[in-house]
């Protein structure tokens, strides 16, 4: 018989999940891992499996059943060891787009919240006090700020259209860009240097790897006009908190608006947690009602394609096929 495994989840039911795997005969179970142990525990002989952030690790592959596909809610894979998947002939995939423009939507609130300084005034004010306009000085006009991309995929793009009618002059770093897609949008296309010397704002959207972890860190950030300002809803391996919280205290960032963290949660003791010019969301950047349910729909029917052995909507490695899983 299939089994149809969700390792951990954050949503209200699992009504899609049980009603496709009801509809295939498969059985059905749940759990909400967060060890390597508990992932192993639930996996067991599994065919299909559902995962957000538990590990999957390749002891954790070596529990599934031969052919297995693993399904990632959600755009990264980090949690997931690809190679070891390819390796052991099973398949992973992801859902890149359920949430694109609810990002986007969360990174330009960030930018715009910061470059006007609101968070600022309105601590002054809950606490009870009243200042001058220019005691957050210097406040520059968006027509006057350039903000850089740093990614330029569906999220980065999304992005630049929400931040156009603003009058920001716009400009982006990333080796895979088309530069006559981004030149027809009014993105310049630049080097790396002169992308954080000309930065104002610098907003995030790339994955991590080894070309772009660690990418915001004391050498990019002191490359950065003084009083500049960093957004991160991608990946908190991007970003060197411990360089971003010297920046901040120093002057050289005027505030961050980071929404993902490495490690996360965010250790309840961190320095960054006490800075007024940091605002600090909780991973919530991809989350709106629509998002979710687009979410579960996706993965749903991703996984509809792989019981019935069709091509996978988005796969992100190439599985060597398992000789368990070869039929004649």
């Amino acid at each position: 018989m299939t089994v149809v495994v969700v390792t951990d989840h954050i949503f209200a039911d699992l009504e899609r999940e049980r009603a496709f795997a009801a509809r295939i005969g498969a059985e059905f179970r749940s759990a909400q891992c967060t060890s390597e142990h508990e992932t192993i525990e639930a996996v067991g002989g599994a065919n299909i499996v559902f995962v957000n952030f538990a590990p999957v690790t390749p002891a954790v592959l070596d529990a599934l059943a031969p052919g297995a596909v693993v399904i990632r809610y959600g755009v990264g894979w980090d949690n997931v060891n690809v190679v070891a998947a390819a390796e052991r002939g099973v398949s992973v995939c992801n859902v890149p787009d359920y949430g694109t423009t609810t990002v986007a939507d969360h990174a330009v609130s960030l930018a715009l919240t910061l470059l006007r300084r609101l968070h600022q005034f309105s601590a002054v004010i809950s606490a009870g006090g009243w200042v001058k306009p220019a005691s957050q000085a210097p406040i520059q006009e968006f027509s006057e700020t350039t903000i850089g991309l740093f990614g330029t995929g569906k999220i980065g793009l999304t992005v630049a259209e929400r931040l156009r009618p603003f009058g920001f002059t716009l400009l982006a770093h990333d080796p895979y860009a088309n530069k006559d897609q981004l030149d027809a949008l009014g993105i310049e296309l630049v080097a790396l240097d002169e992308f954080w010397s000309r930065s104002d704002l610098v907003t995030l959207h790339a994955p991590a790897t080894p070309a772009t972890v660690g990418a915001v860190n004391a050498e990019s950030i002191a490359a950065m006009p003084r009083g500049s300002y960093v957004v991160n809803t991608a990946r908190g391996a991007l970003v060197d908190l411990d360089a971003v919280g010297d920046a901040l205290e120093s002057g050289q960032l005027a505030g961050v608006g980071l929404d993902v963290f490495e490690p996360e949660p965010l250790p309840e003791d961190h320095p960054i947690r006490s800075l007024e010019n940091a605002i600090l969301t909780p991973h919530a950047a991809f989350y709106s009602e629509s998002s979710m349910q687009n979410l579960q729909r996706l993965a749903v029917e991703e996984a509809q394609r792989a019981a019935l052995g069709e091509p996978l909507r988005c796969p992100v490695n190439r599985p060597v096929p398992h000789p368990a899983a070869v039929t004649e």
